[in-house]
């Protein structure tokens, strides 16, 4: 089975093209193809409280494209969610009537626990030890999703106004980020040792830059060394030094900043980045519903 997930998010919009193969086991998702356009809805929405008739033509422009990638790859089934930026823009029902009268894409706005069950979706739980804690992390353009789940159950959830976009334009407030703080703090004192598990672009990339031996996880202290070797170079030695897209270049530094205060008020020296995000719970989810039918 073929199916594609769309993930409309404050920084980028993602289309995951991806091949289900059903065994005697369980199945097994193969990803085809992963596309991203950095549109950049958040600038706006965060900014004006609207998406713009630039972002709003280039939006629709952006899933006619992907409905045509979609319709080549033959999927069965898709679903478009959109998350922090087009929740929050007072435009947004005239921006999804508009993209759907133009590319037939119907998108789904989704509230930020909705985010949350589906980023879950991928099962990442049933692959570690059930006799250990962990705090699933995913750090968005405009929010921040947290899932607390020990011995194979969800303990917490909760989706926070904190994302990469906000941060970098100073658009996260003093008591929004202290109650992030204080919620991790709170939730997570009773669950230790506690490994975390990043989702999200940025960790991705911090993942791949850091050279390590150890292959399996990433310390606090080397995010922490990322973090300060990219705060000494500015946007454009990012690209051109370390190799960054431009629309990376940016938002790694607030990314870095909010996975490192997570693990700080977590008590957590390590984080698994396994590279799954909420494109690839959207397609166990299309997986799960077709399979039943």
């Amino acid at each position: 089975m073929r199916f594609a997930s769309i993930d409309i998010g404050s920084n980028a919009v993602r289309l995951l093209l991806c091949n289900v193969y059903e065994s005697d086991d369980e199945p097994v998702f193969k990803k085809a193809e992963l596309v991203r356009m950095p549109i950049r809805l958040g600038e706006d929405v965060f900014r004006t409280g609207r998406i713009s008739e630039e972002k709003k033509v280039k939006l629709a422009k952006c899933m006619k494209a992907y409905k045509l990638l979609m319709d080549v790859f033959g999927a069965i089934d898709y679903r478009a969610c959109a998350t922090a930026a087009m929740r929050e823009a007072s435009n947004s029902v005239e921006v999804i009537r508009y993209v759907k009268q133009e590319s037939g894409i119907s998108i789904e706005v989704i509230d930020g626990k909705t985010e949350a069950h589906i980023i879950y979706s991928n099962h990442i739980a049933e692959h570690l030890s059930m006799d250990e804690s962990y705090l699933y992390i995913d750090v968005g353009g405009g929010s921040t999703e947290l899932t607390l789940f020990s011995k194979g159950r969800t303990i917490a959830a909760q989706s926070f106004n904190v994302g990469t976009i906000r941060l970098l334009h100073n658009q996260v407030e003093k008591d929004v980020w202290n109650y992030f703080k204080d919620w991790i703090k709170y939730n997570c004192k009773d669950y230790h040792p506690l490994t975390a598990i990043g989702s999200g672009g940025n960790i991705n990339k911090i993942n791949r830059m850091v050279d390590r031996k150890e292959k399996k996880s990433l310390s606090y202290q080397k995010i922490l060394e990322t973090y300060y070797l990219l705060k000494e170079f500015t946007i454009e030695e990012r690209i051109t030094k370390l190799g960054l897209n431009p629309d990376r270049a940016d938002v790694i530094v607030p990314a870095a900043k909010i996975f490192l205060t997570v693990l700080e008020e977590a008590d957590i020296d390590k984080i698994v980045v396994p590279q799954i995000g909420l494109s690839d719970g959207i397609i166990h989810l299309l997986y799960e519903k077709h399979s039943v039918a």
